[in-house]
């Protein structure tokens, strides 16, 4: 059991960095900074890189903050795991943008709740995650615009030229969001093994072994190289015409919010942030750039996904349940 807990959620890491690979590539592909292949390649070393430098506060809150582990089972995860990973292929095979943490989290309530009812819930830790999830892209979109503007008024005497800059400067901050990213979505499996180990009686308390981090670390910087170019084509292209300076912008602004969040333990969803940063600097040139329709169309998905997510895991766990003496 515990095997087959650990495949899925390094599965789930893999998801991850391939669905989220869109996230820190498609601005610098869709401004002609990098060339795909070797965009991916440079965001995969970010990704591994990520959690051995800043800490693993968000595995702490996920996994020791949103459950009570003594209230929880190995078949709770493994479901919690399944409604996560049923709905970001759901989402990923349609090209939409949707968010791997609100999949997560929704997947773990849904099959905690299944099985031992609301009360299993840490109401502080949940909190804390909420909060850091829909705030996130909205302080995202304020940081892009207020950057752009500020961007567009230093350069407004500058000749066409200094598109080549932000163009050199893009490949600086896609790499600092590659290390913001692994440093706060790869720290989303490491939790969840980390409390399954606790669980299972492998640890005797919430403590990330070495080993966890460097496999979870790898796996999400595997996803990430591979690509998930489905969702490059709606970020690079369907939000909006990205110019270097839009691509060097939002790329700043979404490193600066991830990180932010990672250090504070909140775990966020970069997919959320890096739309949204992107929406803020097409909106600080003008308001009608910005194809607000893709916008809806992302936000409806994400206010499906913690439901959805839950009720596939909450199923899930029945099954399993029945399946398992």
């Amino acid at each position: 059991m515990l095997i087959t807990l650990i495949a899925l959620a390094l599965f789930f890491d893999f998801l991850n960095g391939l669905r989220d690979s869109a996230n820190m590539v498609a601005t610098v592909i869709s401004s002609r900074a990098l060339q795909p292949r070797a965009a991916l390649l440079l965001t995969a070393l970010g990704e591994f890189s990520g959690p051995f430098l800043f800490g693993l506060a968000v595995a702490t809150t996920l996994g020791s903050g949103l459950l009570d582990p003594t209230a929880i089972t190995l078949e709770v995860i493994i479901a919690g795991l399944v409604g996560a990973i049923v709905w970001n292929l759901i989402t990923w095979f349609q090209g939409i943008p949707s968010s791997s943490s609100h999949a997560l989290i929704g997947g773990l309530l849904g099959a905690a709740i299944s099985a031992a009812g609301f009360d299993v819930i840490t109401l502080s830790g949940l909190n804390k995650i909420l909060i850091a999830l829909f705030f996130s892209p909205v302080i995202g979109l304020i940081a892009g615009y207020l950057i752009t503007k500020f961007l567009f008024f230093i350069t407004r005497w500058s000749t066409p030229r200094v598109n080549n800059s932000f163009r050199r400067m893009q490949i600086i901050t896609s790499f600092g969001l590659a290390l913001s990213h692994g440093t706060n979505s790869a720290q989303k499996t490491m939790g969840v093994i980390t409390l399954a180990l606790l669980i299972s009686g492998n640890i005797q308390d919430f403590s990330v072994p070495t080993w966890v981090i460097f496999a979870s670390a790898a796996t999400i910087a595997l996803g990430t190289s591979v690509g998930g170019w489905r969702l490059i084509r709606t970020l690079g292209g369907r939000i909006m015409k990205i110019r270097p300076i839009h691509g060097f912008a939002s790329q700043a602004a979404g490193a600066g919010v991830i990180m932010a969040a990672a250090l504070l333990g909140g775990p966020v969803s970069s997919t959320q942030v890096i739309s949204s940063s992107i929406m803020g600097s097409g909106a600080a040139e003008r308001i009608n750039k910005v194809r607000w329709q893709v916008g809806r169309e992302m936000l409806v998905a994400w206010l499906l996904t913690i439901p959805i997510s839950g009720i596939i895991a909450g199923l899930s766990y029945f099954v399993l349940t029945a399946m398992v003496p």
